[in-house]
């Protein structure tokens, strides 16, 4: 058994955020062992004061989001998420992993902004930064919350995971599938359970990932395979078998994301790099240089995402010839926005002694034990 306590985790290090005042580093004195002890996670309930996101970035295809946790017990080492944790003074690296915030009135929110007058509806992303089912997911539920507020209000909501977890809520997705209400992305980066080990420690296996795309379009929800991001060197090489894998389960669209490796997250991926690729860690860098105009990262919009210069050019003359071969090339229709509509104007008066709405009664629950707890 390993006793590196890094062990099923994605950073190497624990690096302070770019905002901290003072770096401190640690060293071996050689003088007294340190006692091992294993990273634990650590979640932090917080109420929170709005919860839909807006956005204007031009290449991104949704308006609003919403993402019920902070920091990601996955530990994907190239979340583009990670510098996040700098903005409440935590490290962008194994603190990102193990230091984890669940906005516990997330649907009672989402219940009081639909409720206003003014609000119109566009199609509400589930996740989109950190993801909507990690493992805290099974004990918190506020993403099952969220989508039994969605079916409740007819709101149309697309969402993106590469968790299994997501079946667990395929009851409430086939009902809104049916109305078209609903569409899912599932995130497949590797077929490879050794680099998947290493690069998404505690996300679930390739297969599972693939067993959600099948569970999901035979109750007929409408998903994406999304191969984000492409790594080079290390999974380039299997756009056509990935593609291929999920067009077989089910998938009708497919898009990509090449490596971003913005702010903190350049060196935390360096330094992964060094440990489980030392190898091919140069070529690594070199190929995500040519495509960023000899940077680690250019942030301009049309080019984070894809890439410029010739090896991204063949990155996507590939992909776009897989899409096209293996049937992933079908139009994404656009979800519904006609249907949405107050609960009250469906069934007419609320009864003044009605129960509690399930996602509001799960919220107090779990802010009555947050109380308690403190």
């Amino acid at each position: 058994m390993s006793r590196d306590p890094r062990h099923g985790r994605g950073a190497r290090t624990n690096a302070g955020g770019r905002y901290e005042r003072f770096v401190a580093e640690a060293f071996d004195d050689g003088w007294t062992p340190e006692e091992v002890r294993p990273l634990e996670t650590i979640v932090t309930p917080e109420l929170a004061k709005s919860i839909i996101s807006t956005n204007a970035s031009p290449d991104i295809s949704f308006e609003q989001s919403i993402n019920p946790y902070r920091g990601c017990e996955h530990g994907c080492i190239y979340c583009y998420a990670r510098p996040n944790h700098a903005y409440v003074g935590l490290s962008p690296g194994l603190d990102f992993e193990t230091k984890l915030f669940v906005k516990a009135n997330a649907a009672e929110l989402l219940e009081a902004e639909f409720a206003k007058p003014s609000y119109r509806p566009k199609t509400i992303m589930l996740g989109g930064v950190t993801d909507i089912y990690q493992p805290i997911e099974r004990g918190y539920g506020v993403t099952r919350a969220l989508l039994e507020v969605m079916e409740r209000w007819r709101h149309p909501v697309s969402l993106i995971t590469k968790s299994q977890l997501v079946i667990r809520d395929i009851d409430i997705l086939a009902r809104l599938a049916e109305r078209d209400l609903v569409k899912a992305a599932i995130s497949v980066t590797t077929l490879d359970r050794r680099i998947a080990r290493v690069m998404e420690p505690r996300a679930a296996t390739p297969q599972r990932r693939i067993d959600s795309i099948r569970a999901l379009t035979q109750a007929g929800v409408p998903t994406t395979v999304m191969m984000a991001p492409i790594v080079p060197a290390i999974t380039d090489n299997e756009i056509e078998a990935v593609l291929q894998a999920c067009a077989e389960a089910g998938a009708s669209a497919a898009g990509y994301v090449v490596l971003r490796l913005p702010l903190e997250i350049k060196d935390l991926f360096k330094e992964w790099l060094a440990e489980h690729f030392p190898d091919r860690a140069a070529r690594v860098i070199s190929l995500v240089r040519s495509m960023r105009n000899g940077r680690d990262y250019d942030p301009e919009w049309g080019k984070r995402q894809r890439g410029e210069g010739p090896y991204a050019k063949l990155i996507a003359d590939r992909f776009v010839a897989a899409r096209r071969r293996f049937g992933l090339d079908k139009p994404s229709l656009p979800l519904d926005h006609t249907q949405f509509r107050r609960p009250l104007e469906a069934g007419g008066q609320q009864d003044l002694f009605a129960e509690e709405p399930a996602p509001l009664r799960a919220v107090a629950e779990q802010r009555a034990k947050f109380e308690h707890d403190k």
